[in-house]
Order: structure tokens, then sequence, then C-alpha cells
């Protein structure tokens, strides 16, 4: 998985005054946590949105004062109305404990069933992973080539080296389904076939008489 690099600065006070002010700069409140202490630190609003302006996943490595965290954001806070960045949690990255973390989903391949007039949907774009830094990817490839009609990827059907996926496993990630227009044709051949078969009824009864 791909690593950004922060240089950022420890914050001395917290509290609503202080993150106000941090705002009006163009700053944004943040947070690391870690086995031994938490650390509040502030960053430049425009340098995060490298982080947060993007469907990607990355790593972190924050300079906090010339010392250097290896971390993943963990959680975020936006402005309902600009939605600037508010807030940011970061977990501290240790080598032997896996962390939780969505991972990209790519869908690679043509379905046969898209051959046939199908349409692909994805349903999950992200899916949790757990697993060492370390066994990261930067996204889930997955297959779709042999997919028809009425076909679909589950989690349960997903299984990565090193990685553990963590979401219900009946959650389905893609499947190839009919184009409204294809159910649409296939509605009005249905209802030609009913009316077929009620005017032969009549033309029978026709005939007895």
């Amino acid at each position: 998985m791909q690593i950004l690099n922060f240089k950022v600065t420890k914050r001395e006070t917290v509290g609503k005054k202080s993150t106000k002010a941090l705002r009006r700069n163009k700053l944004v409140p943040c947070v690391l946590y870690g086995k031994e202490e938490n650390i509040h630190f502030q960053a430049s609003a425009k340098e995060l949105r490298k982080l947060t302006n993007t469907p990607k996943t990355f790593l972190v490595n924050l300079d906090i004062d010339g010392k250097i965290y290896n971390a993943f954001l963990q959680d975020e806070q936006y402005h309902p109305v600009s939605d600037e960045a508010l807030h940011l949690d970061f977990m501290q990255i240790y080598d032997d404990k896996p962390i939780k973390i969505q991972v990209p989903v790519k869908l690679e391949g043509f379905p046969l069933g898209v051959k046939e007039g199908g349409v692909l949907v994805q349903d999950k774009r992200y899916i949790q992973v757990l697993a060492l830094a370390k066994h990261l990817p930067e996204q889930l490839v997955i297959k779709v080539d042999d997919l028809n009609i009425g076909d679909s990827i589950k989690v349960i059907n997903l299984k990565f080296e090193n990685l553990e996926l963590i979401e219900g496993k009946s959650s389905i990630v893609a499947a190839v389904k009919l184009t409204r227009t294809a159910i649409l044709e296939e509605d009005e051949e249905s209802e030609e076939g009913e009316g077929e078969g009620s005017e032969g009824e009549e033309s029978e009864k026709e005939k007895s008489e």
C-alpha cells in the first residue's frame, strides 16, 4: 500500500477556542492514538487533501516535531456544507500488530453476461480487511470474466493471501444483472404470449358454437 508523508506540529493547547483558531488558519486538529500515549497535533488542510480527497487508501508517515510515526487514518469528520475536514483520528501502526482498514475494490475483466446484454453492477467499492501493514495491497483485484447474467460474487467467494476479510460473508461485491430495457422486453413478450393464448381460446369457442 502506498505511503504519504506529512510534516505536522504538536498542539500545545486543546479545546474549542484553540480548535476554532486552528480552522481559521486553514489547519486541521488531529489525534494520533498509540499504545503509550495519544498525541494531539495540527496539520495543513491543503496537504491533508492528498489523503482525504481521494478514493485510494494510504498509510502515512507523520513527522511530529521531528519524530516519525507510522499510522493510518481511522476516523474523520467533515463540515456538512463545505466538506472540509474538521477533525482526523489516526492510529499508530506496529510491525507485529494487524490493523483493520478499508481497501478499495477493483473489478477486472469483461463478464460473459455483459456480452449477452447484461450490466455489471459493483455493490462494494471498499472491503474492510485485517492484516499486518506490510501485507496490505493498494487494491483488492477481483476477476469478473466468468460472470453470467444473474451471477454474483460475494465476500465468502473471495480469498487473498495474508488478508482476513472483515465483512458479512453473504455481502455481494459485484453482480451481472439484466438491463432495464431487457426486463421491459421480457415483460412485453410475456404479455404478447398471454394475449395470443386468449385469442386462440376464443377462436376454438367460436368453432364449437
